[in-house]
């Protein structure tokens, strides 16, 4: 049977993964109007176009090169905004997944900082790697973005170089322009180590209930 693009509910401390759904949309169109001033690169739904935003998520999942998820503050019950999977790709034969992508990430200003992501991320690698068994995870973003490069890097994936015009600008403003994208990963090999490192750095953030540095995401 050829593999099918679709994850379930992911949960951790701080964070559930829910598969998105126009439910989360009320809380999305919050979350997306606290201060936007860290979505430079990032085109984040404004408060009309949250609805047509999920809308397009879904479309992409039904082609099967999405899954889609809303992230769940589980402090507050609330979405506080979206990541996902997509890109699979089948290099050996349709049945096996052999690596995928982590993207279309961004999180309300509130939740920067926060943990989040650091646990949104663990769950989705930890997922990808232990239940599909992929030989690699990567993620991208905008070269220019210097904030989301060291967010990235900071959950253990490794800076592997720039593509050039590699996909179109999410960029306000530059709409119909072409971006550079730093890309980055994880292979199975190194996963054991990164699983360990992330899994010391969640338990310490949840033991001294600090936050993190405000690091936005974004891809």
């Amino acid at each position: 049977m050829a593999f099918a693009l679709a994850g379930p509910v992911l949960e951790g401390a701080r964070v559930r993964l829910e598969p998105l759904e126009h439910r989360h949309a009320e809380d999305l169109a919050v979350a997306s109007q606290e201060d936007r001033s860290s979505y430079r690169f990032t085109w984040v739904p404004g408060r009309g176009e949250v609805d047509g935003y999920i809308d397009a998520q879904l479309a992409r999942a039904a082609s099967g090169k999405l899954c889609p998820y809303a992230q769940i503050d589980r402090a507050s019950g609330r979405a506080v905004g979206v990541t996902a999977y997509w890109e699979p790709r089948h290099w050996l034969d349709e049945d096996t997944l052999s690596a995928i992508e982590v993207g279309f990430t961004w999180l309300a200003a509130s939740a920067q900082g926060s943990g989040i992501n650091t646990e949104a991320k663990y769950l989705l690698f930890r997922h990808a790697f232990e239940a599909w068994g992929v030989a690699r995870v990567d993620l991208k973003t905008d070269a220019r973005n210097s904030r989301s490069r060291a967010a990235i890097e900071s959950v253990g994936a490794s800076f592997e170089g720039v593509l050039r015009n590699w996909s179109r600008s999410s960029a306000p403003g530059e709409e119909g322009r072409l971006r550079n994208s730093a890309i980055f990963s994880l292979t199975a090999d190194e996963w054991p180590d990164r699983r360990a490192r992330l899994e010391e750095r969640l338990a310490r953030g949840r033991g001294n209930g600090r936050p993190e540095a405000r690091l936005p995401v974004g891809s």
